[in-house]
């Protein structure tokens, strides 16, 4: 039985911009040796039914992602850090509070 993964092409992730100031979104992925046929491969894939502005590839290794566990501590909003919130600052006389 061979192993998969000497036979297995590096995966690629693809990025595209459907037009000029758009941001970039995640299209999907593809499989390619290098960086060169992995823009081929996106070409061909993701740009044959409409007309793309810009694709971005990377190797999905390269990309870094939170884990499940430090979902919690990672995006937590800090509420305990009052000096984030605009409670303690005097409002100047003179100044409205309407904002009509």
């Amino acid at each position: 039985m061979e192993n998969n993964k000497e036979t297995q092409w590096n995966l690629w992730e693809v990025f595209v911009q459907t037009k000029t100031g758009a941001p970039h979104e995640h299209w999907g992925s593809v499989h390619a040796p290098d960086a060169e046929l992995a823009l081929q491969n996106a070409r061909d894939v993701y740009a044959r039914r409409q007309k793309l502005w810009s694709v971005w590839v990377v190797p999905s290794n390269a990309i870094i992602a939170t884990k499940l566990d430090d979902n919690e501590p990672f995006f937590d909003p800090q509420d305990d850090k009052v000096y984030r919130h605009p409670l303690f600052y005097k409002i100047p006389k003179g100044v409205s509070l309407d904002v009509s």
